[in-house]
């Protein structure tokens, strides 16, 4: 077997339902079957193993030096701005000669709106659709101004693509910035008077918050509720992205570089 200097750790929240787990390995496969050559790693901050540590640990054992971790997340708030550059950096401290690149978190990218526009297409709506068709782009949420306007100027972009309306809204409740919840802005919307409102959930898992967008998109009567991002090869495409952009930046922990 060749030894593998350099690997890519795709490092995910995790959660208690078991669909997260495996829609993230079945992301991280199709990322493998696009670079062959790349070793490609997975770990969890919570919920499931490997931990970071574990994984980071595994890494050096087997040779590797160089590591790429890569935040499975859509925006940087607290997971991306705390509590993954505190894993990484305890474990680094452990392991001798060990390099961390940190890619950027996933968002903002086109591919995330074409993943979109993948997911609304398998829910049965057509380009010939969207100058009827309202959409919610909903997230899990976040206190974080940073992510709160990344969330926002999302929807804004993907307005200027031929949809009628976009609006943002959040699982979690109300935002500090007055985001809505699903189903407050699915009925905002259908009291302006849009002829179908579709939700599309911006979350890459299925888990509790997933869920709680589909209940809400059910409560506010939406007529087409998309798929999570899942394992679409657009994401795929990204991840690779953002780790050759990271191969290639100086090793720092432990703030996130693009």
């Amino acid at each position: 077997m060749i030894a593998v200097s350099r690997a890519l750790l795709v490092i995910a929240h995790g959660s208690r339902d078991p669909r997260h787990a495996a829609t993230v390995h079945a992301l991280t496969g199709l990322v493998r079957a696009l670079r062959p050559g790349l070793r490609v790693e997975t770990a969890f901050l919570d919920f499931n193993t490997p931990t970071v540590g574990q994984a980071l640990s595994s890494l050096y054992l087997s040779g590797v030096r160089e590591v790429v971790a890569l935040p499975l997340l859509l925006t940087r708030a607290f997971h991306a701005k705390s509590d993954i550059p505190a894993a990484l950096a305890e474990s680094a401290s452990r392991l001798p000669g060990l390099s961390v690149r940190v890619a950027d978190v996933l968002g903002p990218s086109p591919l995330l709106l074409t993943a979109l526009e993948r997911r609304l297409a398998e829910a049965s709506l057509t380009p010939a659709d969207r100058a009827t068709t309202a959409v919610v782009l909903a997230s899990a949420g976040s206190t974080d101004p940073e992510a709160i306007a990344v969330i926002a100027e999302t929807a804004r972009e993907w307005r200027h693509t031929g949809w009628c309306a976009v609006r943002p809204a959040f699982a979690s409740g109300a935002s500090p910035a007055g985001v809505p919840r699903t189903e407050d802005a699915v009925r905002a919307l259908r009291a302006e008077g849009f002829e179908r409102v579709a939700v599309a959930p911006y979350v890459i898992a299925p888990g509790r918050l997933p869920d709680r967008i589909a209940a809400g998109a059910a409560a506010g009567g939406a007529d087409v509720v998309a798929g999570v991002l899942g394992a679409a090869p657009e994401l795929a495409r990204l991840l690779l992205r953002r780790f050759d952009a990271a191969a290639t930046a100086p090793a720092r922990l432990p703030a996130l570089t693009a």
